[in-house]
Formats: C-alpha cells, sequence, structure tokens
C-alpha cells in the first residue's frame, strides 16, 4: 500500500474544512486550499472553534489542539498539491466544477499521488476519465459533520486499482472512521437511499400531507432517526439535495427520483437552508 504523509484539501467549505480538521487531528499534514482567501480564513476559524468544543469535553488536551492547528497550511491554487501524497476534492457538488479541478490536481500532483473526490453522487469513473491516472482515482465520501460522524463511503471507480482501494480504506480506518465501500452508481449508497426519503419528505409538505415539524416529528419518533428529513436538508443545503436528485434522475432515468417542485422553489428564492439562514426551518 501507499504511503500518506502530505494531504491536500480542495474547498475549505463546511465539508472541506471537517476533513482538514479530522486528518490533522490525526497527525496529518494538510493543507487547505480555496480560490477565495476569506473561505480560508472562515474555514480554520470554525476548526480551532470545533477544536476548542472538543478541548471542552476532555476529547482533546490544549496541546493536542495547538499541535493540530500548527499542522494545518493554506493556499489558494491546486499548486499546492505538488509534493501530496492524496488530494481531496471537496468542491461544490457541480459536475463541471469537479471535473476541471481533477484535470488541475492532475496537473499539479505528481505521478504517484492519490486523487479521490468527496462527491456525494457524481461518477468516479467520469470524474477519472479527466486524468491519466484513472487507477488511482477513487471516491471518499465523508458525511456531515466530518469530525462527529464516523462513516467513510469508499466508492470504486471502473479503474480504481485493488491498491488505491486498500490504502484509501486503511487510511479512512486510520482516521477513526469505519468504512463502507460502494459501486459507482448515481447516488451510491447513501444518497440513493436519502435523496428519495428527503424528496418525499418535502412532497408531503407541499401537498399538505401533514405541516413541516409533525413531518419530522413522525421519522424522528417513529422511524428513531436523529433529525427529521426537512431540518436534514436545511443541514445539507437545499441546494445540494436538488443537485444529488437530479444527478439520480438523468443518471439513472427514473421519475421516481424527480425534484419535489418545492424544493426547486425554495433553492430558486435562495432558501437553502442553514447555509443562508432559511430553509425550510429559520436560523436567526
Amino acid at each position: 500500500m501507499a504511503e500518506i504523509r502530505k494531504v491536500v484539501v480542495v474547498g475549505a467549505g463546511t465539508m472541506g474544512n471537517g476533513i482538514v480538521h479530522v486528518f490533522a487531528q490525526h497527525g496529518y499534514h494538510v493543507t487547505m486550499v480555496d480560490v477565495r482567501s476569506e473561505a480560508l480564513g472562515a474555514a480554520l476559524s470554525t476548526i480551532s472553534g470545533n477544536l476548542d468544543r472538543q478541548v471542552k469535553k476532555g476529547a482533546l488536551s490544549a496541546e493536542e489542539k495547538d499541535a493540530a492547528l500548527a499542522r494545518i497550511a493554506t493556499g489558494t491554487g491546486v499548486d499546492a498539491a505538488a509534493d501530496a501524497d492524496l488530494a481531496i476534492e471537496a468542491a461544490t457538488e457541480s459536475v463541471d466544477l469537479k471535473l476541471r479541478i481533477f484535470e488541475e490536481l492532475d496537473r499539479a500532483a505528481p505521478p504517484h499521488a492519490i486523487l479521490a473526490s468527496n462527491t456525494s453522487s457524481i461518477s468516479i469513473t467520469a470524474i477519472a476519465a479527466r486524468t491519466r491516472r484513472p487507477d488511482r482515482v477513487i471516491g471518499m465520501h465523508f458525511m456531515n459533520p466530518v469530525p462527529v460522524m464516523k462513516l467513510v463511503e469508499i466508492i470504486r471507480g471502473l479503474e480504481t486499482s485493488d491498491e488505491t482501494t486498500r490504502t484509501i480504506v486503511a487510511l479512512s480506518e486510520a482516521l477513526g472512521k469505519t468504512v463502507a465501500e460502494a459501486n459507482d452508481y448515481p447516488g451510491f449508497v447513501a444518497n440513493r437511499i436519502l435523496m428519495p426519503m428527503i424528496n418525499e419528505a418535502v412532497y408531503c409538505l407541499m401537498e399538505g400531507v401533514a405541516e413541516r415539524d409533525a413531518i419530522d416529528t413522525v421519522m424522528k419518533l417513529g422511524m428513531n432517526h436523529p433529525m427529521g428529513p426537512l431540518a436534514l436538508a436545511d443541514l445539507i443545503g437545499l441546494d445540494t439535495c436538488l443537485a444529488i436528485l437530479d444527478v439520480l434522475h438523468q443518471g439513472l432515468g427514473d421519475d421516481k427520483y424527480r425534484a419535489c417542485p418545492l424544493l426547486r422553489k425554495y433553492v430558486a428564492a435562495g432558501r437553502l437552508g442553514r447555509k443562508s439562514g432559511q430553509g425550510f426551518y429559520a436560523y436567526p
């Protein structure tokens, strides 16, 4: 198996900074890359605050927190991947954006480096085909919030090698995560199951089957889910949910994945959930 020492994460948003947090906490030197310097500053502040919470809970010492922060570097270009062993893309769930990032990473990263995507639905095979190393491209789908959630969904593209898969599985386990392997079909396992549930909850709201709170209460207390589907959609981001449903609908050609018109309306209005302050719930 390849040895992973230096890691680069492209994208400083919710998922990107969570991935950086976990790697730094577990002793890896990691560079966080984003084209917006203000996003890097906000991400570092988020990581520091989350580490502080771990210290207050007794899960981490103050010295361990300081050491983790010291392992994080930042940059605004993919040239930071020039000496990386692993580059993880954690950008917005946009096919065109991800393909462009992988083309740039393929040029910047050394030949031995593994390129991973945190995509929650987009084809790893299609992403890998835009590189000169499809055998070293893999899906590494973390769950939100990354420092808390134990699952990493590992997705093999058509050309992903056994060695690449073994390396990323072992690395995920070294980060304290539990691995579930999936094959490369739209939505993989997590969102192939989750998004139709969220979509159906939005249909229930649109069609007047029940009010928002009742829908979430049924799923929390009746099915023992920690969050209701509408609150979870707000956490994920309604624009992200819509993008994943569109990938499922287009990739599988089945109308059962057709996004609810109310979900499209909320996204068009800028009601994206927690990140915009308003989704199915309000976040003052």
